[in-house]
């Protein structure tokens, strides 16, 4: 039988699980929240020469996703992307940084508790709706989520490294 502490035929999305929560905020300098760390209020918007988008921008973004995911995948499908709340009102292009987090934060806890709230592994094959009208196994949208986070979080961490002076490995 496939059981795990969060009870029978949930070893999977439990592990899935757990590990959406690493990617977001784990101790790991690899996490998205870890690589947010540190960031004066000018880091926040500055563009690097040739760049369009700021670390505002790209955290809007993945805070945007995980409102989307959510809402169509566990919700009533009812977010639109382009007003407001997933847009910035006034036409900003991002939220202030704290409250960029908490609306971040807010989204992470939204997607997680949806994957958690799952009945066990057979949910992973079911399939839901997209923000773009494709449905897609569970098991995909999270990964696709996991992932986003991952991939982000490197793209942030460059660009700090970049606006700090600091962009070479350690061993040089």
């Amino acid at each position: 039988m496939n059981e795990s502490a969060g009870g029978p035929g949930r070893t999977a999305l439990d592990t899935l699980a757990e590990l959406l929560d690493e990617a977001f905020a784990g101790a790991s300098e690899h996490s998205l929240l870890a690589n947010l760390r540190g960031l004066d209020d000018a880091d926040w918007v500055a563009l690097l020469p040739g760049a369009g988008r700021s670390i505002a921008d790209i955290v809007e973004h993945v805070a945007w996703a995980k409102w989307m995911y959510t809402d169509y995948a566990f919700g009533p499908a009812t977010l639109r992307g382009d007003v407001p709340p997933l847009v910035p009102e006034g036409g900003a292009r991002s939220r202030p940084p704290a409250e960029l987090l908490d609306w971040l934060t807010e989204g992470h806890r939204r997607w997680a508790a949806a994957v958690r709230a799952l009945a066990g592994d057979a949910e992973l094959d079911r399939e839901r709706l997209t923000n773009w009208g494709e449905r897609l196994p569970t098991r995909d949208l999270i990964r696709i989520q996991l992932g986003h986070d991952i991939y982000h979080a490197g793209e942030i961490n460059h660009i700090r490294a970049l606006l700090k002076h600091s962009d070479r490995w350690p061993y040089d």
